[in-house]
């Protein structure tokens, strides 16, 4: 099973080059006050647009805990969807997050924030 997620999780990120080249980047995602992950991270554009994906800089490893990759799909201006497929295949509905206006590098949502510099 694990195999079949990776093999997914990698033709995503490869049909993702064609948009922008991948980018290593300071990456911080927090839930609540807690920073769940703050490191370096894979740089993703997907489209033109602003939407991105983040992932582990080590391709055999999640970006942390379970999470393989963090995406941010924007909706309109300034507010996006995010969302988090995990190592089961999930692909978790995060919520919608605004562009932040003290950092444009950060995207918040009621209870999270993913941040890519």
């Amino acid at each position: 099973m694990l195999k079949i997620i990776m093999s997914v999780t990698m033709v995503v990120m490869c049909a993702q080059i064609s948009f922008g080249a991948d980018k290593i980047a300071k990456c911080e995602i927090s839930s609540g006050k807690t920073i769940d992950y703050k490191g370096k991270c894979v740089f993703m554009p997907d489209e033109p647009g602003g939407s991105f994906s983040l992932s582990s800089v080590r391709k055999d490893k999640p970006l942390y805990d379970d999470i393989l990759v963090v995406s941010v799909t924007i909706v309109e201006k300034e507010v996006a969807e995010v969302r988090g497929l995990t190592s089961n295949g999930n692909n978790s509905r995060w919520g919608e997050a605004k562009r932040s206006q003290k950092d444009k590098a950060c995207w918040e949502g009621s209870d999270f924030k993913v941040c890519a510099r």
